[in-house]
C-alpha cells in the first residue's frame, strides 16, 4: 500500500462509511429473536464507537468479548471484489465486526495501517470492587505497553487506551473537604493499577 493523498483518503473514508451504513441496516434487521408468539428486532444504539484497526478487528472483538460479561459478536461484513483499489488484496477478508461489550454496541473496522489509537481517546470502566479492578486491569493490560500504565490508565495489546476506575475514587474526588481530595489525588498519581484500600487510607488519613 502506498501513501494516500488527502483526496484519496477522503474517498476511502466515504467508501467505508457507506459500508458501515449498510451494516447498521443489517444489524437493525438481524438477527431475529424468535419467540413462540412474535419476532422482535433489537434496537439500534444511537451512538456507537467505531474502532479502527489495521487487520485485527475480528481478533480484537473476540479478545474484548471474552473479558466483559454480557458480551457477544453480532455480525461480520467482509471485503468484496468491488472495493477501493487499496483494498483489492483484502477481498474476502473481514472488514467490519459488530459486537457488544456489557450490552453496549461497538464496531471494529479493518481499515488498514493509516490511523493509530492515541491516548486522546480512552474507554472508562467503572468498578465497584477491587476484584473488578484487578480483573479488567489484568486482562486488558496483557500484552499491552507497560510504559503507558499510569493513574488507572492502560494500553491494551492493540494500542487502545482504557481507564479502570473504582467508583469510590469518583466519590472521593467530589468530596467537600479539599484536603481529603488532595491526599486521594496524590495517592492516585503514584499508582498504576488503582488500589481502593490505599486510596481510602490516604483519603481518611488525619492531617498532620
Amino acid at each position: 500500500m502506498g501513501v494516500f493523498t488527502k483526496k484519496e483518503l477522503l474517498r476511502l473514508r466515504l467508501s467505508i462509511l457507506t459500508t458501515l451504513k449498510r451494516l447498521v441496516v443489517r444489524c437493525g434487521n438481524m438477527p431475529w429473536q424468535i419467540s413462540e408468539r412474535r419476532r422482535t428486532v433489537p434496537a439500534i444504539q444511537k451512538i456507537t464507537p467505531c474502532l479502527w484497526f489495521d487487520n485485527q478487528a475480528e481478533e480484537a472483538a473476540h479478545f474484548y468479548t471474552a473479558i466483559f460479561s454480557n458480551s457477544k459478536i453480532l455480525n461480520l461484513v467482509r471485503y468484496g471484489e468491488a472495493t477501493h483499489e487499496a483494498y483489492h488484496d483484502r477481498a474476502g477478508t473481514v472488514m467490519v465486526v459488530s459486537f457488544e461489550l456489557d450490552g453496549h454496541q461497538f464496531t471494529a473496522l479493518n481499515g488498514g495501517p493509516f490511523f493509530k489509537f492515541t491516548e486522546a481517546i480512552s474507554l472508562q470502566i467503572h468498578c465497584e470492587t477491587q476484584e473488578e479492578v484487578d480483573h479488567f486491569w489484568d486482562r486488558l493490560s496483557e500484552g499491552g505497553d507497560e510504559h503507558a500504565q499510569q493513574c488507572g490508565w492502560l494500553k491494551d495489546r492493540y494500542g487502545l487506551s482504557w481507564q479502570v476506575v473504582p467508583t469510590v475514587l469518583l466519590e472521593m474526588l467530589q468530596d467537600s473537604d479539599a484536603e481529603k481530595v488532595r491526599r486521594a489525588t496524590e495517592a492516585m498519581l503514584q499508582m498504576k493499577k488503582l488500589d481502593i484500600a490505599a486510596l481510602q487510607r490516604a483519603f481518611e488519613a488525619s492531617g498532620e
